[in-house]
């Protein structure tokens, strides 16, 4: 339960970057789905480090099952952000929602396949 409550610590930080990325970006009027990708990107640097070093700190980090987890992640967040905006017609609203909704299988995403336990 502590972890859980770690990675939402975290993932609050994580979420205010990302978001922050996502909605400078649609502002200056990059379209959402670009602005999306790179948020993402942007982020994946800040979030390994915050997971890492705060959340899974007495797990082993696999950076490539990493990379690889955030890809799938971002398709996941993809389509979640356009099943999403097709209801909510901001795209700021929809990019909340959708950072919501997929955070909850990240972090089942990150604890099964990413930051393994260590052997001792």
């Amino acid at each position: 339960m502590l972890e859980l409550f770690r990675y939402y610590q975290a993932g609050i930080a994580n979420t205010v970057f990302g978001l922050s990325i996502y909605a400078l970006l649609v502002w200056l009027g990059l379209n959402m789905y670009a602005a999306q990708l790179a948020a993402h990107v942007l982020g994946m640097g800040f979030n390994y480090l915050s997971y890492s070093r705060h959340v899974f700190r007495d797990a082993g980090a696999g950076k490539v099952r990493f990379v690889a987890a955030y890809g799938g992640n971002y398709l996941v967040g993809l389509g979640t952000l356009a099943a999403v905006a097709r209801f909510v017609p901001s795209p700021y609203l929809a990019g909340i929602l959708t950072a919501g909704i997929v955070s909850i299988i990240n972090y089942f995403a990150l604890k099964r396949f990413v930051f393994l336990e260590k052997l001792s």
